[in-house]
């Protein structure tokens, strides 16, 4: 396994001067396209990730850019929907300016990119892609998923509810009505039938993404009365729920588990003993990010410039700029110091290990990463005005994956209480 060293706070992406495809010169400027929602609902989860991108590209510009070559970015707002963004990825890539596309947000997105980044042979980094749907065939050769998948996410919720409340008997599901939400309530179910087979599932509800008004579905979880409500609503539509659900108690009646819920913290007002996470370890007040001076040093600067602390999606987007900043210092280590061409690239991100401002991503045969899961509840702290995590566990990554090629489904069937019992427990993370 190849152990790439990093500088956490310096990184980007862009669009810049053009070079030939194979040639091995430094360009004038290095060219990467970033994906993200930049307008719509979904731009309050898609802006904190361009919002870090802006900060990183200043930060490795003023200190003499990658492997000296300065960076810019070039932005897609995905919210134009699937055929914009395939338009605009095939523009981008077909730039020979432009080496590395991160992309995308959307998991619907990323899965129709995927194909076209192995046709026109262009290392595409999903920074936000979590559908498990994405490398299970175990043959891409250019796309690349450093920040895990929804396998290891959800699995970790149903583990941290089992040990927060083991008598859990009924469970409902509200997630949007897309991939990554049906992705989530198949994991999430798998699990707990796994782990404990008698948990009823009482109410599934999808809505559509982008839904303004939730009264319908609050009403219908309500009349359920289940244990637990279990969602992966984001963006836009994660606050608007929230706000429209706490007035009429849901989360007096029911343990809620939001498993985005981080990113709303800062926005609107959670109580107390929500189950929330960051699809990932990128957690700035971990132990670990606290203790990292240049992480320390990210999130004094993005709450400097945009006046609010970093979400979980603005730690994807660093810790991924990082992941392909590492790839050029080790195609370049590599091969002489010459300029990298797309092929070197992507070669140099299989099989690759590499400190993040959070922990580390490893990447596997399939190009999927294994990154730690971090989840807890909601507690007020002295030492802010909203909520942050408590009682946090954080589940080693590899723990909560099945092996490449193997079914994933299928492998959390095989699970065990007695597996669940080898873990750590809530508020073992300190």
């Amino acid at each position: 396994m190849k152990r790439l060293g990093l500088s956490a706070v310096a990184l980007t992406i862009g669009l810049a001067a053009a070079w030939p495809a194979a040639a091995q010169e430094k360009p004038d400027a290095l060219g990467l396209g970033i994906f993200t929602f930049t307008s719509g609902p979904a731009a309050a989860y898609g802006m904190p990730g361009k919002n870090a991108a802006d900060l990183m590209i200043e930060q490795i510009n003023a200190k003499g850019g990658i492997g000296g070559v300065p960076v810019s970015a070039t932005y897609v707002d995905e919210a134009q929907g699937a055929q914009g963004v395939i338009a605009e990825y095939r523009r981008l890539a077909g730039d020979a300016r432009n080496q590395v596309m991160v992309a995308a947000l959307s998991s619907a997105n990323c899965l129709a990119l995927a194909p076209i980044a192995e046709q026109l042979e262009i290392p595409t980094v999903g920074w936000n892609c979590d559908t498990h749907q994405l490398l299970t065939d175990g043959k891409s050769k250019y796309v690349f998923r450093p920040n895990g998948n929804t396998v290891p996410e959800f699995i970790a919720y149903a583990i941290y509810l089992l040990d927060r409340k083991p008598d859990v008997k009924t469970v409902a599901i509200i997630n949007p009505d897309y991939a990554f939400g049906h992705d989530a309530a198949t994991i999430f179910k798998a699990a707990l039938k796994a782990l404990k087979p008698d948990v009823e599932v009482v109410a599934e509800l999808y809505p559509k993404l982008g839904s303004p008004n939730y009264q319908t579905e609050i009403s219908r979880l309500t009349t359920a009365h289940p244990d637990v409500v279990f969602s992966n609503l984001w963006g836009g539509d994660l606050e608007n729920f929230v706000r429209q659900a706490s007035p009429r108690g849901l989360f007096r009646s029911s343990q809620v588990i939001l498993a985005l819920g981080e990113t709303v913290l800062q926005r609107v007002d959670l109580p107390e003993g929500v189950i929330v996470g960051v699809l990932g370890d990128g957690w700035w007040m971990s132990p670990d990010a606290k203790a990292n001076p240049e992480t320390a040093a990210f999130v004094a600067a993005y709450r400097a410039r945009f006046g609010e602390y970093p979400v979980f999606p603005s730690i994807k987007m660093a810790n991924t700029l990082i992941y392909v900043k590492a790839a050029y210092q080790a195609a370049m280590q590599k091969n002489g110091g010459k300029w990298p061409t797309r092929a070197e690239i992507a070669e140099a991100m299989k099989a690759s290990k590499v400190a993040t401002l959070t922990g580390t991503t490893e990447t596997r045969a399939d190009n999927d990463g294994l990154v730690d899961q971090i989840v807890g509840v909601t507690v007020k702290s002295p030492e802010q005005p909203f909520p942050v995590i408590g009682q946090m566990v954080r589940y080693k990554g590899d723990k909560l994956m099945p092996q490449a090629g193997q079914d994933p489904i299928g492998w959390i069937s095989t699970l065990t209480p007695e597996f669940a019992k080898s873990l750590p427990k809530p508020g073992s993370y300190k």
